[in-house]
């Protein structure tokens, strides 16, 4: 098993005080307490309602879970970043996150599943985020389930460049529902009055009478949230097939989260992370004659 271990500053009636206590999530108590030995108490095992005093250790295995046992694959992986506990990859366009049935064999999870195999044989695979399979960018994983639970404050930036010009600043705030077809779930999402809240916030950084390059922030984060935000008020995405039209300019969603913050609970600050915008975005901005500073 793999441990972290918490110097605990102050007496608790239970572990599970003190799990609340630290915001550790219910599901994640619960996988705590299926099996013995995931808490030792100052080197001896005990069970979740042990209590605690000030000056104990507590070491909790930190991956309680089912190792990921999804299909591997070797892809090359973009790094941007990692510790002990996080890895951040650049996913390339054309990737899925997740297996799925066009894409079972060759994924981006497969890859971290092959990559982290070869550092801890008990992985479980936790993105903190998800892309669109044409939308590249950076993606967060969690090494262990305590890491999962204790990273704060994650703030994604996108660039994009889309039809039409937008020159203010712009808030769209319109509940995303999946489309339903004959009973069963499409990839489509459509905006209606019984959807998901979603709020998508636009800052143009550029633009001319046809195209903009705008940046994006989001509150929820829904699935298709940029696109589908943006084709409802006429701006799609470039590039973007299932909300707009296939684009000559370049053959995939012009759209990009390349820059990500989070608050990192064991180095005690916050990190910021961005990435370059790869050769076809450049490449596309100059077919549209847009500038980024």
């Amino acid at each position: 098993m793999k441990y972290q271990s918490f110097k605990i500053d102050k007496n608790y009636s239970s572990i599970y005080y003190f799990l609340k206590n630290e915001g550790f999530s219910e599901n994640f108590i619960t996988n705590l307490r299926k099996n013995w030995g995931n808490f030792v108490l100052n080197g001896t095992i005990v069970n979740i309602r042990a209590s605690l005093k000030c000056g104990d250790e507590l070491k909790l295995n930190s991956n309680p879970n089912a190792k990921t046992s999804i299909m591997q694959c070797i892809l090359p992986l973009d790094i941007v970043f990692e510790d002990e506990y996080y890895l951040l990859i650049n996913k390339p366009k054309g990737i899925s996150c997740m297996p799925n049935r066009r894409y079972y064999q060759n994924n981006l999870a497969g890859a971290i599943c092959y990559y982290m195999s070869q550092k801890d044989d008990s992985f479980v695979l936790r993105m903190l985020n998800r892309l669109d399979k044409d939308t590249t960018g950076i993606i967060i994983i969690a090494k262990d389930s305590i890491s999962y639970n204790k990273i704060k404050n994650i703030e994604k930036n996108y660039i994009a460049i889309c039809t039409g010009k937008i020159d203010k600043n712009l808030i769209i705030n319109k509940k995303i529902k999946t489309e339903v077809k004959e009973g069963i779930n499409t990839r489509k999402r459509k905006i209606s009055s019984d959807g998901q809240s979603a709020t998508t916030f636009i800052t143009p950084i550029s633009y001319n009478n046809n195209y903009s390059l705008i940046k994006l922030n989001l509150i929820h984060g829904r699935t298709h949230q940029i696109r589908i935000h943006l084709s409802s008020i006429y701006h799609p995405l470039i590039g973007d097939e299932l909300y707009g039209k296939q684009s000559d300019f370049i053959d995939h969603t012009a759209l990009i989260c390349n820059e990500v913050c989070f608050y990192h609970p064991y180095l005690n600050k916050y990190l910021n992370f961005k990435i370059d915008l790869p050769n076809d975005f450049r490449n596309l901005l100059k077919r549209v004659e847009l500038k980024i500073n």
